[in-house]
């Protein structure tokens, strides 16, 4: 069968929504033929009950309807063979970014906090969403399998696509997301001691295709137990980020988050102090959680790590952000303007200042 080239051109502009790649590249296309204006074209999808096919149908007849000469578009949906699947699984893997890697030019930061409610899971969103907004390619691992919440504030309903061994995560606002709550029918607890906990974060790591990424975040449980430990491990160049309120009790628990830096040899990063202020409607500041507590954690981590531990941020307490994570939608994409979308902009800019590159790395070279 002799395929149309401007046809595959205009196809190879359509990505797979879970795989983020071309469906030529990935090898889903099997034929595009152009007759009196008919465009008639076959694709493979990686599996039968793929959830986005009606997508993929409606990204291909658009791509095609604007190529010249085109009337009309007929697409037929098909289905990979065991040896196809085979195939894309061998290519993809074949790109996949070994995170553990110290070549690994992604940047994985674990969002830690010494107590839960503090903010940490709303805040680890934003932040990956807002950097996937500025065009990075980033990927977020709900860490917290006993308290996981990153499925709803990300919006997200549908399960991963299973490609054999191989999942791919669900894409919501430009974020690729995992968590083990897409795994569960219902809202029921997950009561696993630490070696499934650690076997669980293993197989986040190795069968989910994530692809290349700038950032890949990690919402950690509260606290220093067993995940914190398997992150230290599985991660070693990842880096951590301490979330506090101004509350001095929640500082002093905070506090242990991030000197287990010291055992763990990780770096943190930095301080964020979530729900540092409610702004009154007269313009006054009601300070509801005490206040100088970032401060005071970002001033003991530095003298116990033995090197600045900045406060990046103070982010004020707003109903904004609890409306944006009860609808599936962080409050820098639904409330951009908010004193606190803007808090959490500033802060992922901060984030962002140390570019990708090859400085001070070792190449994997032999002679």
């Amino acid at each position: 069968m002799n395929n149309t080239p401007e046809l595959l051109a205009a196809l190879a502009q359509v990505n797979d929504p879970e795989l983020r790649r071309p469906i030529t590249e990935l090898g889903m296309v099997e034929s595009a033929e152009l007759a009196d204006g008919t465009a008639t074209v076959k694709i493979l999808l990686t599996i039968a009950g793929c959830p986005m096919r009606s997508t993929i149908e409606q990204d291909a007849t658009a791509a095609l309807l604007a190529v010249d000469g085109v009337q009309h578009v007929e697409v037929e949906l098909g289905v990979m063979d065991p040896h196809q699947r085979a195939a894309l699984r061998e290519s993809l893997a074949s790109r996949r970014t070994p995170f553990s890697d110290p070549a690994s030019l992604t940047r994985v930061i674990a969002v830690a906090s010494g107590k839960g409610g503090v903010g940490k899971s709303s805040l680890t969103a934003n932040l990956a969403c807002q950097l996937a907004a500025q065009g990075l390619k980033v990927g977020l691992i709900d860490a917290d399998v006993h308290g996981f919440s990153i499925p709803s504030l990300m919006g997200i309903s549908q399960n991963p696509t299973r490609v054999d061994e191989m999942i791919l995560p669900p894409v919501a606002h430009g974020v690729k997301v995992i968590s083990i709550g897409m795994f569960l029918d219902s809202n029921q607890p997950v009561i696993w001691r630490g070696p499934m906990l650690h076997r669980a974060l293993e197989q986040f790591l190795s069968d989910v295709y994530f692809g290349d990424l700038d950032y890949l975040f990690l919402d950690l449980p509260p606290g220093t137990g067993d995940m914190a430990i398997s992150v230290s491990q599985l991660l070693p160049n990842s880096e951590l980020l301490v979330i506090t309120t101004p509350q001095s009790t929640a500082t002093e628990v905070a506090e242990r988050a991030g000197t287990i830096a010291l055992q763990t040899k990780q770096k943190v990063i930095g301080v964020v102090e979530n729900m540092s202020f409610l702004q009154l409607p007269d313009g006054t500041r009601m300070e509801v959680f005490g206040s100088g507590g970032g401060a005071k954690l970002s001033d003991s981590l530095s003298q116990q790590l033995g090197y600045p531990v900045e406060l990046l941020a103070q982010i004020p307490l707003e109903e904004s952000v609890r409306v944006g994570s009860d609808q599936g939608q962080p409050v820098v994409l639904s409330t951009p303007n908010a004193p606190a979308a803007t808090a959490m902009r500033e802060l992922a800019g901060k984030l962002e200042q140390r570019p990708r590159g090859l400085a001070g790395r070792s190449l994997p070279m032999t002679f």
